[in-house]
């Protein structure tokens, strides 16, 4: 096994790291992610039959996303521990396995991602970034392209973050900063974007039922905000960048493992073949654009020729993915000489999946985990109580917006899907705070700012039991409690840096996108 351990510093500790590395020791001297897994289900197992038995429930007015409508909702806590509840644990087992969004989503990428990689094609394109970005500038982008990339919903999560670790090692630098900094990014960062990515008209339609509670008229466009996450792109840019090369890449010290990255120039066949490769990437991408940019285009919403929603281009968006690797890596291989025949193409994807096995053992562990919270309606039970219990303090003003922002990030540690947390939370907040006079896009933009930046420290997001699965390539032993202290910067300093950054946006009366105000016209 390879050496990994972190090189500590000779000067004193502050409190910050020794806390930091406190997180760490606990959290990895708990058993293995797996077995992790396995006990915080069978403790969702006991809880749920403790507050069934207790006849917990909740009562609210909440969207319901089957109706499309605003409706008065009771929950119940539902037992895992009687007879429907075995039942479901045994018969579900499968289906919430092969239904965990991160299942096929990795998967399928990983084909094209392991033919790119079989081939050369990704070393090449690390050789070429090295040898033609300058050094100070790479944090930066690995972190700017993990936020940009939430317009293609959750590529990012497979395609960037182990790509983020294998860049900041052919830098000569520690792996994992890479790995943490384009986490950081993707999902630290979710809601920002210089496009109108996948969640905003989503989050936009459940603004709007609960805006029409109060005016049955008004509407949130899916650009409500789309000012005020165009600045955030470039807030969360600096602030990852800085808690990258300040906080984490110091912690952890030099990587003394054995993962290498070949950095010698680029041979003629190798020019050859990023040349090939080039050419078919732009002719992949034209054709692309041909199918979905004409109005009548073939990856359209044939219903009503929409692109955003459920269109077969957003609903596509992994093979898409897949084939943007596929089709370079193969013309790469022919021209590179890397590839034979159809053998080594399969052979590679092989690889690809015969690498993920850990990854799989994982993920069935964590998907029956998830889906035991979401049974169990415990989520939801926490989401009412919060927004009841901030509801009940009778804050006003700032004080209150950042009550709401601090509330959103803790549920978010328990239900990852923002749709699901807005669901809830929408019909209580929007209609509340417009009463004293903020506008619903105003109440959408603070609930966003929580609801991304503790995403990255919450083992019930859906991703992160991939993320450890990535990060155990670089180190065997890293488990919860590595991932947990490494993201925690991250996660206090954005949650900080954009409240700040509301509170000027506030002060400033800057609009937060198109036509909407934070305040409501008098």
């Amino acid at each position: 096994m390879a050496d990994v351990k972190q090189v500590t510093p000779s000067r004193k500790k502050g409190l910050f790291a020794r806390f930091l590395d406190m997180v760490e020791v606990v959290g990895n001297r708990l058993p293995h992610p797996v077995t992790i897994f396995v006990i915080f289900s069978v403790i969702v197992a006991i809880v749920s039959a403790i507050s069934a038995k207790a006849g917990v429930s909740v009562t609210f007015t909440g969207f319901d996303r089957s109706a499309g409508e605003i409706k008065e909702m009771t929950v119940q806590a539902v037992s895992l521990l009687n007879a429907d509840g075995i039942r479901y644990m045994f018969s579900k087992a499968v289906t919430n396995f092969t239904g965990f969004a991160p299942l096929g989503t990795v998967l399928v990428a990983m084909l094209g991602v392991g033919v790119a990689e079989g081939t050369g094609l990704i070393q090449a394109l690390l050789r070429k970034l090295v040898l033609s970005t300058p050094k100070r500038l790479i944090t930066a982008v690995v972190v700017f392209a993990g936020v940009m990339s939430n317009v293609a919903s959750d590529a990012g999560y497979v395609v960037l973050v182990p790509l983020g670790a294998i860049v900041f090692l052919s830098f000569g630098r520690h792996p994992l900063a890479g790995l943490a900094a384009a986490f950081a990014g993707v999902s630290g960062g979710f809601s920002a974007n210089l496009l109108i990515g996948t969640v905003d008209p989503l989050l936009g339609g459940i603004s709007t039922e609960a805006a029409k509670m109060l005016d049955p008229g008004y509407l949130v466009s899916p650009a409500a905000n789309w000012y005020f996450m165009i600045v955030s792109t470039f807030l969360i840019t600096i602030l990852g960048t800085f808690i990258t090369e300040k906080i984490v890449e110091p912690r952890l010290g030099e990587y003394k493992g054995d993962e290498k990255v070949d950095l010698h120039n680029l041979t003629a066949a190798e020019k050859k073949g990023l040349s090939a490769a080039l050419i078919s990437f732009i002719l992949f991408v034209v054709a692309i654009v041909v199918m979905v940019v004409p109005a009548n285009g073939i990856l359209r919403n044939p219903a009503d020729g929409t692109i955003m929603g459920h269109s077969p281009f957003m609903d596509g968006l992994v093979p898409i993915i897949m084939l943007f690797f596929l089709v370079p890596g193969i013309a790469y291989g022919i021209f590179a000489g890397t590839i034979k025949n159809d053998k080594d193409v399969a052979s590679s994807m092989g690889k690809a999946m015969a690498s993920m096995g850990g990854y799989l053992v994982l993920a069935f562990v964590a998907a029956q985990f998830v889906a035991y919270f979401s049974y169990t309606n415990l989520g939801t039970i926490l989401a009412v109580k919060g927004a009841d219990f901030l509801k009940s303090t009778g804050m006003t003003g700032f004080p209150l917006i950042i009550g709401f922002i601090l509330v959103s990030a803790f549920i978010n540690l328990f239900i990852g899907s923002a749709s699901a947390k807005w669901a809830i939370m929408a019909p209580i907040f929007v209609p509340m705070l417009m009463r004293l006079g903020y506008s619903p896009e105003f109440t959408q933009v603070a609930y966003r700012i929580g609801d991304s930046t503790t995403n990255i420290i919450s083992p019930l997001m859906s991703y992160f039991a991939v993320i450890i699965a990535f990060a155990q390539k670089y180190d065997k032993e890293t488990g919860i409690g590595t991932l947990i202290s490494t993201m925690v910067p991250y996660s206090m300093v954005f949650l900080l840096g954009w409240t700040i950054l509301l509170v000027i946006w506030t002060v400033l009366g800057l609009p937060l996108g198109p036509g909407a105000g934070m305040y409501l016209p008098m």
